[in-house]
């Protein structure tokens, strides 16, 4: 009974997790999509009528190896056998059951026009899968702490950058003097560009900034009628962002899951979505409850972050988790495929 209990509580948190990740997805324009296989893929598999649903994660390893991962609610496992040429692409996952067990599943599918779809088999049939490609924010999304200097004094001021459903970039400038209307942003291969409007004591002053990002900096110049100003910015909770490979303990054993941070400290943990995670003093928590009929599921992470290190606890109302994650850093080039 207690095993049937558990299943039942696991099925139906993959359900709402399917849910709360097809209005994430919704949120987020078309136009972020790319092309080729590599990045992420939000997919359904319809298992006799119930669609359950993961990501698909490809990328490439130090020496250009084609690598994938399989993200859910349950952890991760990697991809084998991956093979992707002319639209057609293959893999296989093992996977372990309560029992210990390992089972082998196949997928054969095509991908065309930011879709997947295919036949996942497995020894209990086959069933359908389809997918789309997930969104990615731009890099220029984000909280930048914006320094400069007018005379001898040096002032730090915030630019706070979103982005809309449409994909429409807006944003907003902070200062000691207060908020200031930023128009016209405009981010393309790296490049950032904006118009900024700024009243004081009813002079009212107009201004065009042209900067780049790399990683988490934005180097650019502030022009007006007054001159130029040089402005150097850091993303602000650049250390946290990105992405992390976890390592997750609990009274069942160890399993792997990723931690997904976006540039606006929203997140993805495994498939769940985290509206925002919070990074003060190197401190690192979130929060987020999952609904099913009258029941909730709460989960709660609290943390530490250290030398591109993350430790912590991630706590559930079936018990406690211990984490250690590791900052996924890339060190070669995007290459597209296909």
């Amino acid at each position: 009974m207690k095993r049937q209990k558990f299943v039942k509580v696991v099925l139906y948190c993959m359900l709402m997790v399917m849910a709360m990740l097809s209005v994430h997805v919704k949120a987020q324009p078309s136009s972020f999509r790319g092309r080729g296989l590599y990045g992420d893929w939000h997919v359904k598999v319809d298992y006799d009528g119930r669609q359950f649903e993961s990501i698909l994660s490809f990328s490439r390893d130090r020496e250009g190896n084609l690598t994938g991962n399989w993200i859910s609610f349950m952890g991760l496992s990697e991809l084998k056998d991956i093979k992707y040429e002319e639209g057609k692409i293959s893999f296989s996952r093992e996977s372990r059951n309560r029992d210990g067990e390992t089972t082998t599943s196949n997928f054969k599918g095509t991908i065309e026009d930011g879709k997947i779809s295919g036949t996942w088999s497995s020894s209990r049939g086959d069933y359908n899968l389809e997918g789309k490609r997930a969104p990615r924010m731009p890099r220029a999304v984000g909280s930048w702490e914006m320094k400069y200097q007018i005379g001898d004094r040096d002032i730090t001021s915030k630019l706070v950058v979103k982005v809309d459903k449409e994909g429409n970039l807006t944003g907003q400038w902070e200062s000691r003097r207060g908020e200031s209307k930023v128009t016209d942003l405009q981010y393309e291969r790296g490049n950032l560009t904006f118009k900024r409007t700024s009243t004081y004591q009813d002079r009212k002053r107009e201004m065009t900034f042209e900067g780049t990002v790399r990683g988490d900096t934005l180097s650019g110049v502030m022009k007006s009628e007054r001159g130029e100003i040089t402005i150097e910015g850091k993303l602000m909770g650049g250390s946290l962002i990105g992405t992390w490979n976890l390592e997750v303990e609990s009274e069942r054993g160890s399993r792997k899951q990723r931690l997904r941070v976006n540039p606006d400290m929203s997140a993805l943990y495994g498939a769940i979505p985290i509206k925002k995670i919070n990074l003060k003093d190197n401190q690192v928590d979130f929060l987020t409850v999952l609904k099913f009929g009258d029941q909730s599921f709460e989960i709660r992470f609290e943390g530490k972050l250290e030398d591109s290190k993350l430790t912590g606890e991630l706590i559930t109302s079936r018990g406690s988790q211990k984490i250690k994650g590791t900052k996924v850093i890339r060190t070669f080039r995007r290459r597209s495929t296909g």
